[in-house]
């Protein structure tokens, strides 16, 4: 997926965007489908060329490649953990190109989000609608069935950057927003940067990861 490595263990970076692999000794408590986070996807300049690589590479595919008119060439694949990945060939957006929500309002989830991180409402090729940040795409999806909490899933948490985390707390509360439990706190991560960090979760089950950085080694 063109991820490359930060210097630290278990993460990469793909554009300006962080993925970070927790380990422990438990597998996942269920794929990313059926959560409040359906899949994750990630734009190509040759999906064809790429396909052929993962097939040789054992990769799994859920959906071999087709082209949908007036958007691109996709097709799914699934990683070992149960992430379904959805892999494009958009010439617009390369890189990490989307995430895409499991919601039973679409619109009323894009406009939560904008609420708390901002974004851009745009039509992803005037078809989606969605919120872009930079080249990503945020997107969401109508489902009606009972939606899972992501916390322990393939994809357990989301995350987004603030300038001033204590202030952010203070609007979200103006906002009746809570903070998960224990609110906002200190930590040092895995490279020594001084960070503060708290989560708060959607209605939906998303859980979301807020990043103040303090300072860096």
């Amino acid at each position: 997926m063109d991820c490359e490595e930060y210097g630290r263990e278990g993460a990469c970076m793909v554009d300006n965007i962080q993925i970070i692999f927790y380990t422990n000794e438990d597998q996942p408590t269920g794929p990313s489908v059926g959560s409040g986070v359906d899949h994750i996807g990630f734009s190509f300049r040759d999906l064809e060329a790429k396909m052929e690589g993962w097939k040789a590479a054992g990769v799994k595919v859920l959906e071999d490649i087709r082209e949908v008119p007036g958007l691109f060439k996709l097709a799914f694949l699934e990683d070992p953990w149960g992430t379904k990945i959805e892999v494009v060939e958009d010439h617009t957006w390369l890189g990490f190109h989307q995430i895409h929500l499991s919601t039973p309002d679409p619109q009323a989830t894009l406009n939560w989000y904008e609420s708390l991180f901002g974004g851009v409402p745009d039509k992803l090729h005037g078809r989606l609608n969605g919120l872009r940040y930079g080249g990503l795409w945020l997107l969401a999806r109508p489902y009606d069935g009972e939606i899972a909490p992501t916390g322990g899933r393939s994809v357990d948490h989301l995350g987004w950057p603030s300038d001033d985390l204590d202030t952010t707390a203070a609007e979200y509360e103006g906002m009746g927003i809570e903070l998960d439990d224990p609110g906002v706190r200190e930590v040092t991560n895995a490279v020594g940067q001084e960070l503060k960090i708290a989560f708060v979760t959607s209605d939906d089950g998303v859980r979301i990861e807020l990043v103040e950085t303090i300072s860096s080694p």
